[in-house]
């Protein structure tokens, strides 16, 4: 399958767009109130964090995908 270039510049953008979305979202959960009880981390904390990598490693497989895909659509 070939993409578009502006197809591939999408899926670049939201690969970059995750990266700067989601660290945020983590350094905000983690010192979260309801992230910690006792020493311990809490469902909410936990729940969380896995929604946050999924999104990250997600983001980054979309985002190599778009990087490729605008290299590829240059030549």
């Amino acid at each position: 399958m070939k993409l578009s270039f502006r197809s591939a510049l999408f899926l670049l953008a939201f690969g970059v767009w995750s990266w700067l979305l989601w660290p945020t979202f983590i350094r905000n959960i983690w010192t979260g109130e309801r992230s910690w009880e006792g020493g311990a981390p809490t469902a909410y904390l936990v729940v969380h964090l896995v929604i946050a990598v999924v999104s990250l490693v997600l983001g980054t497989v979309i985002g190599v995908m778009g990087w490729r895909g605008c290299r590829a659509s240059r030549r």
